[in-house]
């Protein structure tokens, strides 16, 4: 085997290990995500410290996944559609850890609610839950697979998180106006509805990344476009 052919097969084995550890990033925020709303609903303190204190490897998986990606581009010459990948996967890796942050930011705002008596049963908040840890798992199968279909697919579930915050909101606002004692309480679970959103942002950023990797389509901003991927 020529050197050349050498150094192809290589850098081709590390972007595939990258793609398993963005894999194995996403399955622990997306676990993370799953256990603080779980928690909150079951109302489960122990549960609750347990995502707090999670966080961790996900923090040391976002230091080797970059230092990967900069390897690869330090060592190589990557050409433009393998330039998209890496470039691609440093800008998810950074979403995959935010998506810890919003969990450990659900929790602490689920600590506080535990202290109070329940608001409502909870109904449309482990719904938005569910809705966004399927964004963000299409979301990665579609950057593994290349699959811009799919990734389109995670930018038209957006709206239906959207419509699930607003129905969210203004459901607690009629308990606020009605019961002032339930007003620092509803307030957290807006929180928590807002923190969801924001993993289906970050699901969404990763599906815009996919279709520009793919096809070197910008598609931000202009996500609902109906044009053809």
């Amino acid at each position: 085997m020529q050197p050349a052919e050498r150094h192809a097969r290589h850098f081709q084995a590390e972007l595939e290990l990258l793609k398993t550890r963005l894999l194995e990033m996403g399955g622990l925020a997306e676990e993370q995500v799953r256990l603080a709303v779980k928690a909150l609903v079951d109302r489960d303190r122990d549960l609750l410290q347990r995502v707090l204190g999670g966080d961790e490897p996900l923090n040391k998986l976002h230091i080797e996944i970059d230092g990967r990606c900069f390897t690869l581009l330090a060592l190589n010459q990557p050409r433009a559609a393998d330039l998209r990948v890496i470039v691609a996967a440093v800008k998810i890796n950074t979403g995959l850890e935010r998506l810890g942050d919003m969990a450990v930011n659900s929790a602490e705002a689920a600590v506080r609610y535990a202290q109070h008596p329940p608001v409502k049963r909870l109904i449309d908040i482990p719904r938005m839950a569910t809705i966004a840890q399927g964004m963000v798992r299409d979301a990665l199968d579609a950057f593994v697979r290349r699959d811009t279909g799919l990734a389109q697919q995670v930018l038209n579930e957006d709206d239906k998180l959207d419509a699930l915050k607003t129905q969210i909101f203004r459901e607690l606002l009629t308990y606020m106006l009605q019961d002032p004692a339930t007003i620092e309480p509803a307030l957290d679970l807006i929180l928590i509805s807002r923190h969801l959103e924001r993993v289906g942002d970050h699901a969404t950023n990763i599906a815009e990344d996919v279709i520009f990797m793919v096809s070197a389509r910008d598609v931000r901003h202009h996500a609902g476009d109906d044009h053809p991927i």
